[in-house]
C-alpha cells in the first residue's frame, strides 16, 4: 500500500470545498482520509493503551451475564471490564511475589 497515491473525489466539480482526498497509506498501513486542506498530523487521533490482539473466549452463560452487569454498572466496554480484571490479576499478582 505504500505505493498508493491520494485521490481526489467531489461531489460537486465547481466547489473545492467538497473535495476529499482519500486512499492516503499511512505509516501503518492503513488508509486514512483527508480534506483538502490540512493533513494528518503525527500524534493526532486516540493514543493507544497497548498492543491489540484479537482473542476468543467461551465463558459459561451466567458468567457472561456478571461481565455484562459490570459494563452496566461501570459503564464502560466489555474491553475495559476485561483490561481491568486482567491487569488487576497481574498487579496483585506481581505484589505477592
Amino acid at each position: 500500500m505504500s505505493g498508493v497515491k491520494d485521490k481526489v473525489t467531489s461531489d460537486s466539480a465547481s466547489n473545492n470545498e467538497d473535495k476529499v482526498k482519500v486512499g492516503v497509506a499511512t505509516k501503518d498501513g492503513q488508509l486514512g482520509f483527508l480534506f483538502t486542506r490540512g493533513g494528518l498530523r503525527e500524534g493526532a487521533g486516540r493514543k493507544s493503551t497497548g498492543v491489540t490482539k484479537k482473542v476468543s473466549l467461551t465463558l459459561s452463560e451466567d458468567v457472561w451475564q456478571e461481565i455484562e452487569q459490570a459494563c452496566a454498572d461501570q459503564n464502560a466496554s466489555r474491553s475495559q471490564v476485561f483490561r481491568n480484571i486482567i491487569e488487576a490479576h497481574f498487579v496483585k499478582e506481581s505484589k505477592e511475589s
